[in-house]
């Protein structure tokens, strides 16, 4: 990499002490690309084995690659700390201008260690480091309004990031979020429980810093050519043109879309929920990560009269994709579409996640019309498929917790069925609520031996469609496809790369745009580091207690036909055995 290359830079902050300082870690870069690489190498450095996950010495991890700033769609930060959701690693990515901001400011990856006695937001603006006050800002839930006084008060107007959290993340629930330019997450897994246990209400960043590049011909060849398939490939204008909420109506097609706790995989009101639907009448806006020219973020426009004056309205900008309505919608019963949106703004105000709520609510409904749970643990709501003003009021009991229900629910719905009973129907992979898939076995071990247990880890449900739909495989075929899928993904999330640009960014690719950034890295050589950085994963997971020789599938995804027919239980239980042998070899 370049001698004068800011990706090095590591900015150390200690909350405890208001102290901060630069490490040069070209040990890390150099080795681990950057993203996902290098954060799990400093976690290890920084976070002590057992550590709880909500306290002092718990950090948290912020990291980009060697092609944000240079190249399209490598506009992802990966944040890494350990989850209080599952107890073992916490990772999770997002948009919006947090990667550039980040790179801009100076820094490759940013350390947050120790916690603060009163509550407090970080201004990063290059080289300058302020911890601000935020009393004033601790205490309101509406992360959309930390948001806005925020913006108001510090510089750089679009050019920095505000990452900051919800009511959600200050009770330390732990699948609260992080909330980035309003619309986007970094959602799975609680780093808005741990911002909040540092008392960490925000995060802005800023910064003016260039960027090198070793020869600006082939910089500017290879920059044309990523550009011009981002801009003409299919997936990528069904991204632009609906975004991932296009993905409602096929799945649901083939019988894979996870309706009323999956107790179906079709559901009657998907046209009501689909991309198509919001698109014709709802869509607001469409915005972009910054250096992405897709532009898959959608806003719908809810117009709504205010309550006493029917002669004004307010208008409600909320953004949607597929797996909050996934989550809130067909999971939920939920076909009427404003009713929806309006269940999904009231989750991002709080800064929960939205698939985890989703899913917990799914869970709720069922315990209660099997007589597990009655209207006295749920305050007298009485829970039904579709109807969203129950729901919307049970997302204010968890946030407000009343009762010992509630402060369950809280904690998830792998705690909760553990507590009550209905396990069986829990859909929870690793201790973490299920993505919306429901199309084979592979989307389901995918999550369960994804490093991070999240929806993207590998492409189990794409393996599901492309490949179980056409033949059988034998437990060890599948056990290899996940593992080389989510290595290779390793790769991508250190670089760090939109995994919607994972047909564009080949290994072929990558290695090119890596040369312009200064790295000598033959393509071949990227699948051993991928196969390491994961490796390097499950080294921190085994740690913190994690093991697939004692692990829990619901037993609903064996009751539900899938794309591929009903699982078979006994092959999964191959598979992961597969999977174990391989890691641990």
């Amino acid at each position: 990499m370049f001698k004068d290359d800011v990706l090095a830079n590591v900015l150390y902050i200690d909350l405890s002490q208001k102290k901060y300082w630069v490490e040069r870690r070209e040990d890390l870069f150099e080795k681990y690309l950057g993203g996902a690489g290098v954060a799990i190498q400093l976690l290890k450095e920084e976070c002590p084995a057992g550590s709880d996950p909500l306290g002092p010495e718990n950090p948290i991890i912020f990291a980009v690659g060697p092609l944000t700033g240079l190249f399209p769609l490598a506009s992802k930060t990966v944040a890494m700390f350990k989850s209080p959701h599952t107890g073992n690693l916490g990772e999770s990515h997002c948009g919006g201008r947090s990667a550039v901001a980040l790179r801009l400011a100076g820094y490759g990856a940013m350390v947050i260690k120790g916690a603060s006695s009163t509550p407090l937001y970080l201004a990063i603006h290059g080289d300058r480091i302020f911890f601000r006050d935020a009393s004033a800002l601790w205490g309101m839930t509406n992360s959309f309004t930390v948001g806005r006084i925020i913006r108001q008060n510090e510089p750089a107007s679009g050019l920095r990031t505000i990452m900051r959290i919800g009511g959600a993340g200050e009770k330390l629930i732990p699948y609260a979020c992080v909330t980035t330019e309003t619309y986007r997450h970094f959602g799975r897994l609680g780093l808005g429980a741990v911002f909040g246990s540092k008392k960490l209400k925000a995060v802005v960043i800023s910064g003016k810093h260039s960027l090198p590049t070793r020869d600006k011909n082939q910089y500017r060849k290879i920059y044309d050519q990523i550009y011009k398939e981002a801009v003409s490939s299919p997936v990528m204008k069904k991204y632009h043109d609906l975004g991932t909420a296009e993905n409602i109506l096929p799945l649901n097609e083939l019988g894979g879309l996870p309706t009323r706790n999956l107790k179906e995989a079709k559901f009657e009101g998907a046209l009501n929920i689909s991309g198509e639907k919001l698109a014709e009448g709802y869509l607001g806006r469409r915005l972009a990560c910054s250096h992405c020219p897709v532009g898959c973020i959608h806003i719908a426009a809810l117009r709504e009269p205010y309550e006493d004056e029917s002669y004004f309205y307010k208008t409600s900008m909320i953004s949607y994709d597929y797996e909050p309505l996934y989550a809130l919608g067909s999971m939920l019963g939920i076909s009427d579409t404003e009713g929806l949106l309006k269940l999904i703004d009231q989750i991002e105000r709080i800064g929960l996640d939205s698939m985890s709520t989703g899913v917990i609510l799914a869970w709720a409904t069922e315990a209660q019309e099997r007589g597990i749970i009655s209207e006295k643990e749920t305050q007298d709501i009485k829970f039904s498929w579709g109807d969203y003003s129950s729901y919307i009021k049970a997302v204010q009991f968890i946030f407000k917790q009343p009762n010992q229900f509630y402060k369950a629910l809280a904690r998830g719905v792998e705690y909760t069925s553990q507590q009550y009973g209905g396990e069986d129907f829990a859909l929870a992979f690793g201790g973490n609520e299920m993505a919306g898939y429901h199309t084979g076995p592979a989307a389901h071990i995918g999550l369960l031996i994804g490093a991070r247990h999240s929806h993207l880890d590998n492409g189990g449900y794409s393996i599901d469609q492309k490949i179980l739909t056409k033949e059988k495989v034998s437990p060890e075929k599948l056990a290899k496809e996940l593992l080389t899928e989510e290595r290779w993904r390793q790769i991508l999330s250190s670089l760090v790369v939109c995994f919607f640009a994972r047909g564009i960014y080949t290994p072929e690719i990558c290695s090119v745009t890596l040369s312009s950034a200064g790295f000598d890295i033959a393509k071949e050589d990227l699948l051993g580091i991928g196969e390491k950085i994961h490796r390097e994963k499950y080294r921190f997971k085994i740690q913190e207690g994690f093991s697939l020789d004692n692990y829990r599938l619901p037993e609903r995804i064996f009751e539900t036909p899938s794309l591929v027919g009903k699982i078979n239980k006994v092959f999964m239980d191959k598979v992961v055995k597969c999977v174990n042998n391989e890691i641990f070899k």
